[in-house]
């Protein structure tokens, strides 16, 4: 064992005393964010009648608040948001009918991205499909296509994020395999939701209440879906085959510190302190900060800004001779011997 992977397998013991949970923190947590995600709704619900564009100004702190509580549902998917599990459970699957996250089906669809993170044989569980060069090399057309469409930022950011949470996230399909549980997660959340909407609808009206929520909700998805994205799509990203992949370097090397400015960091409950997280996933957000403050040379592994963050956008596939995310344009510009004969440059 190289003693760098020796030094990374002995950070989760180093972390183990941040993971105690302090209830009455989160419930702190809980409700600032909870309470002035309900007064803002209200205050653009009642914006209505004086100009929907007031209301609309109010939509994106609305969105970052929902954006948090998801982060709170996360954090009880860890188990790590209150000291009792039936605490985290309960209030995840609350939240849960709120952000329009099925707790019980998502914990275990996520559990599973934690498990195998970077590894590229295990790929497609709870993360962002990513390809290798040679494989998009020796798809045919069609699916080169269809992959570049998938990975295109329109439907990256904007059509899939609003498919995913308002639509995938009412059938767990393809998880009969699994068990009953994924169902009757979906199905009961699915009940709950119906359940709200129709008393919200009762109280304020159809109307309002989709020109309230719909744009809070197509927002909170699309920044959700950004910031799974960049944690895990950024150039020295980690990637590896079965035989070498590590669970602990896939963890630390594979997730960003997305270093976002102090009003992001909150709306974000400290999720771009991602390298941290998956190496210890019960930490709980409002601890991941003392981390990087008792342990300085944790802030650069991985260090994104937001700025740099934008240039991660069009990495769309796995070199596995540089071992680095690349774009499309990188690899249309290095047509090599050695790659597959079926490579036509001229379709990329």
């Amino acid at each position: 064992m190289s003693q760098r992977l020796a030094e990374i397998r002995a950070l989760p013991q180093l972390l183990a005393r941040y993971r105690e949970a302090d209830s009455a923190r989160g419930a702190f947590e809980l409700v600032i964010t909870a309470v002035p995600f309900l007064v803002i709704w209200a205050l653009i619900q009642n914006a209505l009648d004086h100009g929907y564009w007031l209301g609309l100004l109010l939509e994106v702190p609305a969105a970052g608040l929902l954006v948090r509580l998801f982060m709170i549902q996360h954090d009880c998917g860890h188990g790590s948001f209150f000291r009792s599990r039936i605490a985290n459970d309960w209030v995840g699957r609350a939240i849960g009918v709120v952000t329009l996250t099925p707790y019980d089906y998502w914990r275990y669809n996520h559990a599973r991205h934690h498990a195998n993170s970077g590894n590229l044989d295990h790929r497609g569980l709870g993360d962002i499909d990513t390809l290798t060069v040679r494989e998009f090399l020796a798809q045919s057309r069609w699916r080169r296509i269809l992959y570049r469409l998938y990975r295109h930022p329109m439907v990256m950011f904007g059509v899939g994020p609003t498919y995913l949470f308002v639509l995938k996230h009412r059938l767990p399909v393809g998880m009969m395999r699994d068990g009953w549980k994924p169902w009757l997660s979906t199905m009961g959340t699915n009940a709950a939701i119906a359940a709200l909407v129709a008393a919200v609808i009762w109280l304020v009206g159809y109307r309002p209440f989709l020109l309230v929520h719909l744009p809070i909700t197509v927002l909170a998805a699309s920044i959700g879906v950004w910031l799974f994205y960049v944690q895990h799509q950024f150039e020295d990203t980690y990637w590896s085959h079965d035989g070498d992949w590590s669970f602990h370097e896939a963890a630390l090397l594979g997730s960003s510190h997305y270093h976002l400015p102090v009003v992001l960091r909150w709306f974000t409950a400290n999720i771009g302190i991602h390298h941290i997280h998956h190496l210890s996933s019960r930490i709980p957000c409002y601890r991941l900060p003392d981390v990087l403050r008792d342990h300085p040379r944790l802030a650069g592994v991985g260090r994104i800004t937001l700025l740099r963050s934008l240039r991660s956008v069009p990495l769309v596939l796995w070199d596995e001779e540089r071992l680095q995310l690349v774009s499309f344009a990188d690899v249309r510009a290095r047509s090599t011997p050695d790659l597959p004969a079926t490579a036509d440059f001229c379709n990329l």
